[in-house]
């Protein structure tokens, strides 16, 4: 159950921050088995001068145009599977005319004891894992 949370300048639509996230679950399912229904993304859009990104770190990019794609979501994935999803995104980043080296994006992943969606408490209480 990956939370996706993207940060973007102003400057982008918010039609290429749906397709943005609509490409990133849909690498999510193929290349780490999420589930189809856990789709969950809250987008967070910053100046340009609010972004401090050094412009050629592990590859060239324009500080002002970066999004930053940081997805939450259950331990468990193969170090294949990871590396597998970041050339999948930056793929699917090309076909929609988003110049992939201007994207980061990183993982931080948690156990089902860190998530809540309802007062019945943790998802490892809720569905008894």
């Amino acid at each position: 159950m990956p939370f996706n949370k993207l940060h973007v300048p102003k400057h982008l639509s918010v039609e290429t921050c749906h397709a943005i996230n609509d490409l990133l679950h849909d690498s999510l399912v193929e290349t780490c088995g999420v589930n189809p229904e856990d789709y969950f993304c809250l987008v967070s859009r910053y100046s340009s001068d609010d972004m401090i990104l050094h412009p050629n770190f592990l590859g060239n990019r324009d500080p002002a145009s970066t999004i930053v794609i940081e997805i939450a979501l259950l331990a468990g994935r193969s170090d294949a599977q990871k590396e597998a999803l970041f050339k999948d995104v930056r793929r699917r980043l090309r076909g929609i005319d988003f110049d992939p080296a201007n994207s980061i994006i990183f993982l931080i992943e948690n156990r089902a004891i860190d998530w809540s969606f309802s007062e019945a408490g943790s998802v490892k209480s809720v569905l008894g894992l």
